[in-house]
């Protein structure tokens, strides 16, 4: 297929990597910036889940964890039916800078996709992280301590 498989941002955050891990992970945090609500079972094959006081959700599998540089997950793909078994997977990875963290997130699995599916998930997914990015910022600085 000739589209793009990947959405790929990378954002320079002057917090230390621990903050933005702690951001990333807990159910505190998830339902603060990212959602409005969320549950984490943080292991390899724990289950996560983020609501929208609009009713919306959105379910996860962890898929990796590795403390405080890399963590990954797979999620339904939007516009699909949940029940659809096809899924997407975002990986964060955490580098320490001098200033802080750059962090680097990944979604990858939109090839699976036919055309119109595809136009519409990558669109919205692109849009979704500049979006929740810019969120995620906004949460470690109004929480900075």
């Amino acid at each position: 297929m000739g589209f793009p498989d990947r959405i790929e941002r990378t954002v320079e955050i002057a917090h230390p990597p621990t903050k933005v891990w702690a951001a990333l992970t807990t159910a505190e945090a998830l339902g603060t910036w990212f959602g409005n609500a969320a549950n984490i079972d943080l292991r390899p094959g724990g289950a996560a889940e983020m609501t929208w006081t609009s009713g919306d959700k959105a379910s996860m599998r962890i898929e990796r964890v590795e403390e405080p540089k890399v963590f990954g997950f797979t999620w339904g793909i939007y516009g699909l039916p949940d029940t659809d078994p096809r899924h997407t997977y975002v990986e964060f990875t955490l580098e320490p800078t001098g200033a802080g963290t750059r962090l680097k997130v990944v979604e990858s699995g939109f090839a699976q996709l036919p055309d119109d599916s595809y136009r519409k998930a990558f669109g919205a997914n692109t849009d979704g992280w500049a979006h929740e990015l810019g969120e995620l910022l906004e949460y470690l600085d109004a929480n900075a301590a």
